[in-house]
């Protein structure tokens, strides 16, 4: 879901060639799963399409290759710190922190509500990549580039 809500606002904002955005988490079960129908529903209400998405699991990737690691929540940071070692590159933050007033709120996992929990998580995280987006833009000028990644361990 956070893939496909930073993508299309990327998109749309003209920096779809400035980015590569990826996503993958934590828990390594359901690789090669598509989403949750209750995603799909719901990123599509937002008109983002992430039907074609199949989860991937962050063992298959250099994490190091990222300049950026967004997470949902605090149990993935620390996890993601452990394997990165908490250095420079890449930097590591919950999603929410760029969204003012919600430094240290987490994503909570929709999977186990119903489909309101699924549009509200996608309602911050569409909100999480509009803030995203304008940091990363206006630190680097306008002129940005670099390599974002996504990282939960989310049914979605």
């Amino acid at each position: 879901m956070a893939e496909g809500a930073f993508r299309t606002l990327a998109e749309a904002e003209g920096y779809a060639d400035c980015f590569t955005i990826d996503s993958a988490g934590t828990r390594c079960y359901q690789r090669g799963s598509s989403p949750d129908e209750r995603a799909v529903a719901a990123a599509a209400g937002f008109g983002i399409d992430i039907a074609d998405v199949r989860a991937r699991c962050i063992d298959e990737l250099d994490l190091h290759g990222y300049d950026w690691i967004f997470v949902m929540d605090h149990e993935n940071y620390e996890e993601i710190g452990r394997i990165t070692g908490f250095g420079d590159k890449p930097s590591i933050r919950l999603v929410m922190s760029f969204v003012p007033g919600r430094n240290d709120e987490e994503i909570a996992d929709p999977y186990y509500g119903n489909f309101h929990d699924f549009m509200r998580v996608m309602g911050d995280l569409r909100q999480a990549s509009f803030h995203i987006l304008g940091t990363l833009a206006a630190d680097i000028g306008g002129n940005a580039t670099g390599h974002g990644f996504f990282a939960g361990d989310r049914h979605a």
